[in-house]
């Protein structure tokens, strides 16, 4: 009972700061793939050194580990990957910024919850895409269960939601590669270092979300929203999204408005586009013996 008046008095406190005509809460977000699935595309191949695998694992490691800023208001928020310097930077920048972009990086994710639309821009093959649809409803089931997350007490819901296409995050490794060993022929040694190889994306995914009544706003990271308080966690299996620190009534105010740069178009009109110019990647690499494509290495 007394846990219940608790939650009842942070409640009733974030209201009386909710109800301020400015008001603006700030939320850090850490972002983090399992890279192992991807790893193991490399075992068995003899060009590829020790070091070399190292410096694969590090390369793909920065890939998908990134730092997000959540800044939100009443109803809307912007969603974005904290700018870090990289010394890497200046090779290979396309790419690079590519593969940001389909690691659930780069641009600014700008979602409206009260109209229930978002807006993000891409920039993809050196095209600068503005990417506007509906927000996902997802049917989410609340659950009983309650863990504490940097000091808020959260719930737990689930939900199944189509895989998006044009999310790296997403690949898995293809049925036939879950067949033992001795019934995988490797009969091109390049296929270990293509990107793509062996990896197929789902139809779906399930997502398990945290979100605490304590911060009683409809929003979270990335698409996520439409639970009863701030999602503070959203696990796929094998992306988790962390909330490192929240800040409630901001004194310096964001700047909470969708992005206008980039060709307008639907999320599913931009998953074919990806789709579309991967496909046409594989078949340059397999046409060049294996030397072109999404490779890591060298």
């Amino acid at each position: 009972m007394k846990k219940i008046y608790l939650i009842f008095a942070f409640v009733f406190a974030f209201l009386n700061t909710f109800a301020q005509k400015d008001f603006q809460g700030m939320a850090v977000y850490e972002s983090k793939t399992s890279t192992v699935e991807f790893s193991k595309r490399f075992e068995g191949n003899k060009d590829i050194t020790p070091e070399m695998r190292t410096m694969i694992e590090e390369r793909m490691k920065k890939l998908f580990e990134k730092t997000f800023i959540l800044n939100f208001d009443k109803s809307a928020s912007i969603y974005k990957e904290e700018e870090k310097l990289d010394p890497t930077a200046q090779s290979g920048g396309g790419m690079r910024m590519m593969m940001s972009s389909m690691t659930g990086g780069g641009g600014t994710f700008y979602k409206n919850v009260k109209e229930k639309n978002y807006t993000v821009n891409k920039e993809f093959m050196g095209k600068e895409f503005l990417v506007k649809d509906s927000l996902p409803s997802l049917k989410w089931k609340m659950e009983s269960e309650t863990r504490v997350i940097g000091g808020y007490t959260c719930y737990k819901a689930t939900a199944i939601k189509e895989a998006s296409k044009s999310d790296f995050r997403n690949l898995r490794p293809k049925d036939d590669d879950k067949k033992p060993a001795t019934d995988t022929k490797i009969e091109d040694k390049d296929k270990k270092t293509n990107f793509m190889e062996g990896m197929d994306m789902p139809k779906e995914i399930t997502i398990t979300a945290w979100y605490t009544p304590e911060i009683p706003v409809n929003q979270g990271p990335e698409t996520y929203w439409g639970l009863p308080g701030l999602i503070l966690e959203v696990n796929d299996g094998k992306t988790i999204i962390l909330c490192s620190k929240v800040v409630m009534n901001t004194k310096e105010k964001a700047e909470i408005k969708p992005p206008t740069n980039g060709k307008e178009i639907s999320q599913k009109d931009y998953d074919e586009t990806v789709v579309k110019k991967v496909k046409e990647m594989q078949e340059m690499n397999q046409g060049q013996g294996g030397n072109g494509g999404m490779r890591f290495g060298r």
